[in-house]
């Protein structure tokens, strides 16, 4: 079922929307070989700082961008998210004809500078490749957030971080037996 947006969509748009929704999933070549950049993120997002975490996530999107042969995207990580009376920005993706496509996204809540949870920022970071990929990928000529969208964010997160990954060394499983939980920080759609 499409969005409520979609009714005020032009006929051509409307026709790029479903063609949207009908991608559900994308698939990385040997996605168990980016563990290591995936790792790197997360240390860099837990240091705090600015320019590692930069170089981090640059590095793993241009390894995502290479194993789905398209061309990378220029990577900015950016410290306190802006925010407005409608919330705060996490991302932002743009492409200017003739210039390298942008993809931003911020590492810090708004309100109190604090570090975003890790899987909220991996999230965001391949929300906003997602929209990368619509164009270069998908060949779309808009990238329209569909339910096909959210999925292909959503399976780009599972092949990097597998359920039973570990974190901090346990894996989910070791950690309920261990009475310690699994606390899940993604945010809600």
């Amino acid at each position: 079922m499409p969005f409520a947006y979609y009714d005020s969509l032009s006929p051509d748009q409307q026709r790029v929307y479903r063609m949207s929704d009908g991608v559900g999933t994308l698939r990385v070549r040997s996605p168990e070989g980016l563990c290591p950049l995936v790792a790197a993120v997360r240390e860099a997002l837990a240091s705090g700082e600015h320019r590692p975490l930069e170089h981090a996530t640059a590095k793993l999107g241009d390894a995502l961008c290479e194993r789905l042969d398209v061309a990378t995207v220029r990577v900015e990580v950016l410290e306190v998210r802006p925010s407005s009376e409608e919330g705060e920005l996490h991302g932002l993706y743009t492409w200017e004809p003739g210039r390298r496509p942008r993809l931003q996204v911020w590492m810090r809540t708004a309100k109190q500078a604090r570090v975003v949870a890790f899987r909220t920022y991996l999230r965001t970071f391949l929300h906003e490749l997602c929209h990368h990929l619509d164009f270069q990928l998908l060949e779309l000529p808009h990238s329209f957030h569909t339910n096909g969208f959210f999925q292909r964010e959503s399976s780009l997160f599972q092949q990097l971080v597998p359920r039973a990954m570990p974190r901090g060394g346990e894996t989910q499983k070791a950690r309920a037996r261990n009475g310690k939980g699994v606390a899940d920080d993604t945010p809600p759609r």
